[in-house]
């Protein structure tokens, strides 16, 4: 409260630690993700049946249903009431915004993602949830051992911890930290400190100064071996002892190359973001990107990485409409070409004569532009 009455937001981050839980505490997780679901799904019920009798939309709370179905009390309360928040809160946006976001469906077992979450609370006896050496307790779970691949500051905060498990069946535990209130001093780019950025499909992306970033061969060589493990997937009898086998396979090495490639987005997005005060970007149809690519490079989400890890430095973001003709254009002298082929790397402008790689020129472009936006921005809000 103290930090909105300043005017300053409270800032958060999130640590990921891979759960290493006994069989007991592997069995109260699996009770916790099926009573999630069972509440979801009683809840949306009733919520459906309650408006068409009423007319009123209501969700009934999670102590409702103990009664009726007492293997609710065998898990942690508090994941039962953050699956109700959960709810209600799709029900919020959806009636916020019914065009993006859509009417709460059922959970199957099959097609959700096994999850949930508990708040910390402090007591004079102590937290609810805090992390030791190399573990986390968690309330009715007790101690879980952990692998953690950083360290809390001292003066965080533990907020809340979501439990999830993937297809391949490892747990992992996501640890939610409030670390301050107060946001960093805003940046102001200079010409010299920006950089325009141009997402590529022969490369990951151009700079303006034609610095490129090629997706390692390594992710390539695992996008061919999944590929090749599917085709002997598909020639086996489905349920036979092979064809379950080959299906264990593919979904370690999808979790593989899923991993493989957010390292790699990490690190790019990291090393941009601290070698620049600001970067320039088109707001790309990203989707239509990845087509094109023929795989999945991760545009959106390296954009979405790029985007936190600056704004926690106070530094921009400068993102330009999807339609501004930056290929087209001589970044020498601004001429705007009306039949550049898109298949051309290199074109000559006709006016002034400069030879352009077409896509470091649109990187240029980008730069020139986001800039000019950014300060006619800054002047109208003054």
């Amino acid at each position: 409260m103290a930090g909105k009455e300043r005017g300053n937001a409270a800032q958060y981050t999130t640590i990921k630690v891979r759960l290493c839980p006994t069989p007991a505490q592997s069995e109260l997780f699996e009770k916790t993700f099926g009573c999630c679901r069972y509440l979801w799904n009683q809840m949306l019920s009733d919520e459906r049946r309650f408006y068409l009798e009423t007319g009123v939309h209501f969700i009934p709370t999670p102590a409702k249903y103990k009664n009726g179905a007492p293997f609710l009390k065998e898990v942690d309360n508090q994941a039962l009431i953050q699956e109700h928040n959960r709810l209600s809160q799709a029900f919020r946006m959806f009636f916020k915004d019914p065009g993006t976001f859509h009417y709460p469906r059922f959970k199957r077992k099959k097609d959700d993602r096994d999850s949930f979450t508990a708040c910390n609370h402090v007591f004079q006896s102590g937290p609810t949830i805090y992390t030791t050496r190399d573990g986390i307790r968690m309330t009715k779970a007790g101690i879980v051992k952990a692998k953690f691949s950083r360290r809390p500051q001292a003066w965080w905060k533990l907020k809340r911890v979501t439990i999830s498990k993937t297809r391949t069946g490892k747990y992992y535990c996501s640890i939610l930290y409030e670390c301050g209130d107060r946001p960093p001093e805003a940046v102001i780019p200079k010409a010299e400190t920006t950089v325009g950025l141009k997402y590529s499909v022969r490369h990951f992306w151009v700079t303006d100064g034609g610095e490129t970033a090629d997706p390692p061969r390594w992710l390539k060589q695992s996008g061919e071996k999944l590929a090749e493990l599917q085709r002997k997937l598909s020639r086996m009898e489905p349920g036979s002892k092979n064809y379950q086998e080959a299906v264990r396979k593919y979904r370690l090495l999808h979790e593989h190359i899923a991993n493989q490639r957010r390292d790699f987005l990490h690190k790019q997005s990291r090393r941009i973001a601290n070698d620049w005060d600001a970067v320039c970007m088109r707001k790309d149809a990203l989707q239509a990107l990845n087509g094109v690519a023929g795989e999945n490079l991760g545009y959106r989400m390296f954009r979405e990485l790029l985007h936190y890890k600056l704004e926690r430095q106070g530094k921009p973001l400068i993102l330009l409409d999807r339609y501004t003709p930056t290929t087209r254009t001589c970044s020498a002298c601004g001429h705007l070409r009306e039949d550049v082929s898109y298949r051309d790397n290199l074109w000559t402008c006709p006016k002034c004569g400069a030879v352009h790689d077409r896509e470091v020129n649109a990187a240029r472009n980008i730069k020139d532009q986001g800039l000019t936006q950014y300060f006619q921005q800054q002047r109208a809000s003054a």
